[in-house]
């Protein structure tokens, strides 16, 4: 599974205007509906779930770098977007510093196994300061569009 097939483009926000866990969540699901119409009702129930699972563990991982995932069965295909903070926002992570950029992702509910390899692909980039870099630097949605192309190459690992 390739980055450039699940990272809706059009969605990637250079600078959240939320500063706070929630909220940037909430602005992330919103921009998805560029890609795939999920509609208010939908945005609310994916919201709802990864708030949930956000308040049972924090997906900041550390080294400025969130990923909120969730399984759904809003939609029908895994989708991601990414955002970016200047200003940094709190996520609890596990090194207790502020998360830089948050990476969401949304999996069907009838298919862990998608949900298994984005989240493994992703994890193995994030290990990589070099990626981790780049992806920190990016200040366009084209730089950060081609960082996660390149990506799908393996030029990081």
């Amino acid at each position: 599974m390739k980055f450039a097939d699940i990272l809706c483009f059009d969605s990637i926000i250079t600078e959240l205007e939320s500063q706070n866990r929630d909220d940037v969540i909430l602005e992330l699901i919103t921009a998805l509906d560029k890609c795939v119409q999920l509609g208010h009702k939908k945005r609310q129930s994916i919201y709802k779930a990864l708030i949930k699972r956000e308040n049972e563990a924090s997906t900041g991982l550390g080294k400025g770098v969130a990923l909120p995932h969730v399984k759904h069965a809003a939609v029908k295909e895994v989708i991601m977007t990414v955002g970016q903070s200047s200003k940094g926002i709190d996520f609890s992570s596990l090194d207790n510093q502020l998360v830089y950029t948050v990476i969401l992702l949304v999996s069907p509910a009838d298919d862990p196994d998608a949900h298994l390899q984005v989240m493994q692909k992703t994890f193995l980039h994030l290990q990589h300061e070099r990626f981790l870099k780049f992806l920190r630097q990016a200040q366009s949605v084209d730089e950060i569009k081609q960082l996660f192309v390149e990506a799908d190459d393996n030029i990081f690992v």
